[in-house]
C-alpha cells in the first residue's frame, strides 16, 4: 500500500523521472501476422496508422536472438520483477520463441504471450518446456463470428483444440481470454461466456473498440502534432453506427448479474446506456482520466527501437536497446519530456480518448 502510493505520487508530482521500475518490458518480437482481422490496421492493411507501423513498420521481420538476449540480460540486471511481454504482432510466429523462453526462464524473469492462438496445438509443448508463465487469448466471440472477424475458418476451432491440449498438462501457464466488441458479435457476447463455463481459465475480458476518427487525430494535431502525430486507427473496416448500442447495453448488463467460474471484465467499465452511447459518438470526450501505460511500460521493436506503453501508444522512438540501457531509456529526455506533456495536459492527449491505456 506504501509503494503504490509513492508510486502514485512520483506519477502525478515529479512525471520526468520515474524512481521505480517498468511493470512490462513489451517485446515486438516479430512483424507479421498470420490472420486478417477485421478491426485491426494490420489485419485490414491500414499502413497510415501509428499502431500499423508500430506494429509492423519495422525490420528485420524477427527480433534477432542477440537482441533478446540483451534484453533479457538487462531486464535481470536493472528490473528483475519486470515482466517480459511478448505482445506484438503474432507471438507464436517469432522464429526464436522457444529459445527465448528458455532464455528468460534461465534468467528467472517472468514471461507472458497474447496470441491469436491460431498454432497454439503446435507449440504448446514447448511453451510449457520453456517456461512459460501467462497466455493471453485473442477470441472475438462464438465459433462462426469468430472466425468471420479473423478471416480463417478454422480459427476458433484451433484456438480451442490448443486451450484443451494445455489445461490437460501439468505445469501449464495461467490461461485467459479477451474478446474486443465489436458490429459483428453484440448481442453474441454472453454466448461466448457460457461457452467456456467448462474450462477454468483465469479470466474472460470484454474490450470496448479502441478506435481513433479522422476528426480526433486532426484535432490533436493541431495542438500536439509536431512532437506526438496521430494518424486515425482502427477505422477502416468498424461502422459506428451498426452498432446495436441497446442491444449492447442489455448483455454487459445481463453477464454482470451472472456468476462464472473465472473473472469477467470490461474495459472501460461504463455504467450507462447514455455513457456508452457518448463511448461510442462522441470520440472527442476523454474516457478515464489519465494514462497508466506510459508510466508502467515501454515497448521494444525488432530493431532495438524503444516506444513508450505498447503498440496503440505514439511512434515515439525514446531510444534504442543498441545504443542505450533499459536503464537508461526508461527514464530518457524523450520519454521525461513526453510524460511530463501529458501530465500537463491533464493526463490524456486528446487522440488517447480511446485507447486501452486511459482504462486501466
Amino acid at each position: 500500500m506504501i509503494k503504490n502510493k509513492l508510486i502514485s505520487f512520483n506519477q502525478k508530482f515529479y512525471p520526468g523521472k520515474l524512481f521505480y521500475a517498468p511493470k512490462w518490458i513489451v517485446l515486438g518480437v516479430n512483424n507479421t501476422c498470420n490472420l486478417h482481422c477485421k478491426m485491426c490496421d494490420v489485419g485490414v492493411d491500414y499502413s497510415e496508422s501509428n499502431f500499423y507501423q508500430n506494429l509492423v513498420g519495422t525490420k528485420p521481420l524477427h527480433m534477432p536472438m542477440d537482441l533478446f538476449k540483451r534484453i533479457a540480460d538487462q531486464t535481470a540486471r536493472y528490473f528483475p520483477e519486470s515482466k517480459l511481454g511478448y505482445a506484438f504482432t503474432e507471438p507464436l510466429v517469432y522464429s526464436h520463441l522457444y529459445e527465448s523462453l528458455k532464455y528468460a526462464t534461465e534468467k528467472k524473469l517472468f514471461t507472458s504471450i497474447t496470441t491469436n492462438a491460431l498454432s497454439l496445438r503446435k507449440w504448446s509443448d514447448k511453451l510449457i518446456d520453456g517456461g512459460l508463465d501467462e497466455l493471453y487469448i485473442s477470441l472475438d466471440g462464438p465459433p462462426e463470428i469468430h472466425n468471420e472477424i479473423r478471416g480463417y475458418s478454422k480459427s476458433f476451432e484451433k484456438a480451442i483444440e490448443g486451450i484443451e491440449y494445455l489445461l490437460a498438462q501439468k505445469n501449464q501457464p495461467k490461461i485467459s481470454v479477451f474478446c474486443v466488441i465489436t458490429q459483428w458479435n453484440i448481442g453474441r457476447l454472453q454466448e461466448f461466456l457460457d461457452y467456456f463455463k467448462k474450462y477454468p481459465l483465469e479470466q474472460i475480458g470484454f474490450m470496448h473498440t479502441n478506435y481513433t476518427p479522422d476528426q480526433v487525430a486532426d484535432d490533436h494535431n493541431l495542438r500536439f502534432g509536431d512532437l506526438y502525430h496521430a494518424t486515425a486507427s482502427n477505422m477502416k473496416d468498424i461502422d459506428l453506427d451498426a452498432y446495436d448500442l441497446k442491444l449492447l447495453y442489455t448483455e454487459m448488463e445481463a453477464i454482470k448479474k451472472q456468476s462464472y467460474p473465472f473473472r469477467v471484465s470490461f474495459s472501460p467499465e461504463i455504467s450507462s446506456y447514455e455513457k456508452l452511447h457518448s463511448f461510442y459518438h462522441e470520440p472527442e470526450k476523454l474516457f478515464g482520466k489519465r494514462c497508466h501505460d506510459i508510466f508502467t511500460a515501454i515497448m521494444i521493436k525488432s530493431n532495438g527501437d524503444v516506444i513508450p506503453a505498447h503498440g496503440r501508444c505514439y511512434n515515439l522512438t525514446i531510444g534504442n536497446i543498441y545504443e542505450q540501457n533499459l536503464d537508461e531509456i526508461w527514464n530518457s529526455t524523450v520519454v521525461s519530456r513526453f510524460r511530463k506533456d501529458v501530465t500537463k495536459a491533464g493526463g490524456l492527449l486528446p487522440a488517447c480518448s480511446r485507447c486501452c491505456s486511459a482504462f486501466a
